[in-house]
Protein backbone atom coordinates (compact mmCIF):
# COMPACT_ATOMS: atom_id res chain seq x y z
CA UNK A 1 0.00 0.00 0.00
CA UNK A 2 1.48 3.19 -1.13
CA UNK A 3 1.62 6.34 1.76
CA UNK A 4 2.24 10.25 0.91
CA UNK A 5 5.41 10.64 2.72
CA UNK A 6 6.72 14.17 3.34
CA UNK A 7 10.28 15.32 1.12
CA UNK A 8 13.16 13.14 3.10
CA UNK A 9 17.06 12.95 2.92
CA UNK A 10 16.53 9.19 4.03
CA UNK A 11 14.72 8.65 0.15
CA UNK A 12 17.71 9.96 -1.54
CA UNK A 13 18.86 7.05 -3.45
CA UNK A 14 15.27 5.72 -4.53
CA UNK A 15 14.44 9.34 -5.75
CA UNK A 16 17.06 9.79 -8.00
CA UNK A 17 15.72 5.84 -8.83
CA UNK A 18 12.67 7.12 -9.62
CA UNK A 19 14.08 10.71 -11.47
CA UNK A 20 16.34 8.35 -13.88
CA UNK A 21 13.21 6.62 -14.64
CA UNK A 22 11.88 10.04 -16.09
CA UNK A 23 14.60 10.83 -17.64
CA UNK A 24 17.16 14.01 -18.37
CA UNK A 25 15.05 17.31 -17.79
CA UNK A 26 12.92 18.68 -15.16
CA UNK A 27 9.43 17.02 -16.15
CA UNK A 28 8.07 15.67 -12.73
CA UNK A 29 5.19 17.50 -11.91
CA UNK A 30 4.76 17.87 -8.05
CA UNK A 31 8.50 17.61 -7.06
CA UNK A 32 8.97 21.24 -7.07
CA UNK A 33 12.29 21.18 -8.87
CA UNK A 34 13.79 23.72 -10.28
CA UNK A 35 16.67 24.33 -12.73
CA UNK A 36 18.98 25.41 -10.09
CA UNK A 37 18.49 22.65 -7.88
CA UNK A 38 21.60 19.81 -7.69
CA UNK A 39 20.06 16.46 -6.73
CA UNK A 40 22.62 14.49 -7.29
CA UNK A 41 25.07 15.02 -4.45
CA UNK A 42 23.91 14.56 -0.72
CA UNK A 43 24.51 17.96 -0.06
CA UNK A 44 22.76 19.18 -3.21
CA UNK A 45 19.67 16.95 -2.24
CA UNK A 46 19.64 18.15 1.21
CA UNK A 47 19.47 21.64 0.11
CA UNK A 48 16.65 20.80 -2.23
CA UNK A 49 14.74 19.19 0.38
CA UNK A 50 14.99 21.76 2.96
CA UNK A 51 13.74 24.23 0.30
CA UNK A 52 10.72 21.90 -0.14
CA UNK A 53 10.05 21.73 3.92
CA UNK A 54 10.77 25.56 4.16
CA UNK A 55 7.70 26.35 1.42
CA UNK A 56 5.60 24.57 3.40
CA UNK A 57 5.96 26.89 6.53
CA UNK A 58 3.90 29.58 6.16
CA UNK A 59 5.77 31.72 9.11
CA UNK A 60 8.79 31.61 6.64
CA UNK A 61 8.62 33.96 3.62
CA UNK A 62 9.36 32.26 0.04
CA UNK A 63 11.05 33.41 -2.54
CA UNK A 64 9.74 35.97 -5.17
CA UNK A 65 7.56 34.08 -7.45
CA UNK A 66 6.78 30.98 -5.16
CA UNK A 67 4.25 30.65 -3.27
CA UNK A 68 3.44 28.22 0.21
CA UNK A 69 3.40 24.64 -0.79
CA UNK A 70 3.01 21.01 0.58
CA UNK A 71 5.07 18.31 -1.40
CA UNK A 72 4.55 15.41 -0.69
CA UNK A 73 5.83 11.89 -2.48
CA UNK A 74 4.13 8.75 -3.43
CA UNK A 75 6.34 6.10 -1.35
CA UNK A 76 5.69 2.17 -1.04
CA UNK A 77 8.08 -0.40 0.32
CA UNK A 78 10.90 2.43 0.24
CA UNK A 79 10.66 3.02 -3.39
CA UNK A 80 9.41 6.62 -4.79
CA UNK A 81 6.81 6.27 -7.09
CA UNK A 82 5.68 10.04 -7.28
CA UNK A 83 5.25 13.23 -6.34
CA UNK A 84 2.54 15.83 -5.53
CA UNK A 85 2.13 19.15 -5.11
CA UNK A 86 -0.64 21.09 -3.30
CA UNK A 87 0.18 25.53 -3.42
CA UNK A 88 -1.50 26.94 -1.23
CA UNK A 89 -2.08 30.74 -2.09
CA UNK A 90 -3.60 32.55 -4.90
CA UNK A 91 -0.50 33.18 -7.59
CA UNK A 92 -0.10 33.89 -11.66
CA UNK A 93 1.97 30.99 -11.49
CA UNK A 94 -1.61 28.77 -9.50
CA UNK A 95 -3.64 30.54 -12.40
CA UNK A 96 -1.31 28.81 -15.17
CA UNK A 97 -0.40 25.73 -13.52
CA UNK A 98 -3.29 25.06 -10.63
CA UNK A 99 -2.60 24.83 -6.80
CA UNK A 100 -2.50 20.98 -7.64
CA UNK A 101 0.79 18.89 -9.80
CA UNK A 102 1.15 15.64 -10.06
CA UNK A 103 3.39 12.89 -11.24
CA UNK A 104 3.78 9.13 -11.38
CA UNK A 105 6.87 7.49 -12.69
CA UNK A 106 6.37 5.53 -15.74
CA UNK A 107 6.78 2.07 -14.10
CA UNK A 108 3.96 2.75 -11.73
CA UNK A 109 1.43 4.00 -14.28
CA UNK A 110 -1.62 2.69 -14.35
CA UNK A 111 -2.26 1.47 -11.30
CA UNK A 112 -4.37 4.41 -9.68
CA UNK A 113 -1.33 5.70 -7.68
CA UNK A 114 -2.12 9.05 -8.97
CA UNK A 115 -5.84 8.68 -8.32
CA UNK A 116 -5.26 7.83 -4.94
CA UNK A 117 -2.54 10.29 -4.15
CA UNK A 118 -5.11 13.42 -5.49
CA UNK A 119 -7.48 12.01 -3.19
CA UNK A 120 -5.01 12.01 -0.01
CA UNK A 121 -3.53 15.69 -1.10
CA UNK A 122 -7.41 17.07 -1.91
CA UNK A 123 -7.98 16.00 2.02
CA UNK A 124 -5.12 18.18 2.91
CA UNK A 125 -6.47 20.79 1.41
CA UNK A 126 -9.39 20.65 3.26
CA UNK A 127 -7.94 20.41 6.40
CA UNK A 128 -5.90 23.34 5.36
CA UNK A 129 -9.30 25.06 4.60
CA UNK A 130 -9.26 25.67 1.05
CA UNK A 131 -12.15 25.76 -0.42
CA UNK A 132 -12.00 25.53 -4.24
CA UNK A 133 -8.79 24.29 -5.86
CA UNK A 134 -7.64 24.23 -8.98
CA UNK A 135 -5.75 21.20 -10.84
CA UNK A 136 -4.66 21.51 -14.92
CA UNK A 137 -3.62 18.80 -17.01
CA UNK A 138 -2.20 18.86 -20.45
CA UNK A 139 -5.18 18.94 -23.30
CA UNK A 140 -3.53 15.53 -24.71
CA UNK A 141 -3.18 13.66 -21.36
CA UNK A 142 -6.09 11.42 -21.24
CA UNK A 143 -5.21 9.79 -18.00
CA UNK A 144 -4.29 12.63 -15.93
CA UNK A 145 -8.09 13.85 -16.73
CA UNK A 146 -9.49 10.90 -16.02
CA UNK A 147 -7.56 10.62 -12.92
CA UNK A 148 -8.84 14.69 -12.09
CA UNK A 149 -12.36 13.30 -13.14
CA UNK A 150 -12.50 10.40 -10.92
CA UNK A 151 -12.03 12.20 -7.81
CA UNK A 152 -14.68 14.99 -8.84
CA UNK A 153 -12.65 17.38 -10.74
CA UNK A 154 -15.34 19.69 -12.60
CA UNK A 155 -13.95 20.59 -16.26
CA UNK A 156 -14.16 24.41 -17.13
CA UNK A 157 -12.30 24.98 -20.30
CA UNK A 158 -9.45 24.26 -22.37
CA UNK A 159 -6.83 26.96 -22.43
CA UNK A 160 -4.19 27.97 -24.61
CA UNK A 161 -1.00 28.44 -21.93
CA UNK A 162 1.60 29.15 -24.31
CA UNK A 163 3.49 26.04 -23.66
CA UNK A 164 0.44 24.19 -25.23
CA UNK A 165 -3.45 23.80 -24.50
CA UNK A 166 -4.31 22.40 -21.10
CA UNK A 167 -7.14 21.11 -19.42
CA UNK A 168 -8.77 22.89 -16.45
CA UNK A 169 -10.49 21.51 -13.64
CA UNK A 170 -11.94 22.63 -10.59
CA UNK A 171 -12.38 21.02 -7.02
CA UNK A 172 -14.75 22.43 -4.54
CA UNK A 173 -14.17 21.17 -0.82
Amino acid sequence: MPELVAPTVRLHAAWLDAHREWGPGLHEDGFGLVDTDEVDSPAGFAAWVARLTTQEDVTVPVAPGRVHCTYRWMVEGGRVLGGIALRREPSDFVRWAGHIGYGVRPSARGRGVATWALGRILDVARELGMARVLAVCAADNVASARTLERQGGVFEEVRDTGVGPTRRYWFTL
